[in-house]
């Protein structure tokens, strides 16, 4: 609501002004994300994630849930865990995957390394991987299957192996169904 009174309020400034107005060239759009949803009892990790998702257009809760269960058959949100369970950094990760989901191939795995050169962040954190996973071109492919709202959790189910291509199914469908009774709307959205 808030939002729609403040873009009501600088639609009826701009109104008045001509496109050579000082306050009409600096005027702002800011995007409307119809349902914004939240996760009190997630872990800082699955919070960053769950915002991250939201932020590239993913706007569906069975989505959402069925990318948080992923990570958490991947990982357990940890970032710096090798396949197996070693706690180390991304350097150090010399066999199997690495990181939240477990990137595993030479070429996925150099990928992380060469973004976080490239954007000065540091590979084992969430945030450079957040940022790495919305780059790859298995995320591209899946990405629209996401943001296509109202499929079941096992339709996501298929748009998680587009992007993940899982050796090992595990518990993903049974985390991705718990994360539909975790995740709520933010308060103040519908």
């Amino acid at each position: 609501m808030k939002t729609l009174l403040a873009l009501t309020t600088l639609g009826t400034i701009l109104a008045g002004c001509t496109p050579t107005d000082d306050i009409y060239r600096k005027a702002e759009v800011i995007p409307v994300i119809p349902h914004t949803f939240t996760c009190p009892e997630c872990t800082v990790q699955e919070k960053m994630a769950l915002k991250a998702f939201q932020e590239q257009g993913i706007t569906d809760r069975y989505a959402l849930s069925a990318l948080m269960g992923n990570i958490k058959q991947e990982s357990k949100f940890t970032p710096d865990i090798c396949e197996g369970g070693a706690r180390v950094r991304y350097e150090n990760c010399h066999t199997g995957g690495f990181g939240l989901i477990q990137w595993t191939t030479t070429g996925r795995y150099d990928g992380l390394g060469r973004h976080a050169k490239a954007t000065g962040c540091n590979p084992t954190t969430t945030e450079c991987q957040l940022s790495y996973l919305f780059t790859e071109r298995e995320w591209k492919m899946a990405e629209p299957g996401f943001k296509t709202p109202g499929k079941t959790i096992d339709q996501y189910m298929v748009n998680a192996y587009t992007w993940l291509g899982w050796g090992v199914h595990g518990k993903r469908t049974d985390y991705a169904y718990n994360y539909t009774r975790m995740i709520s709307p933010h308060p103040g959205t519908s």
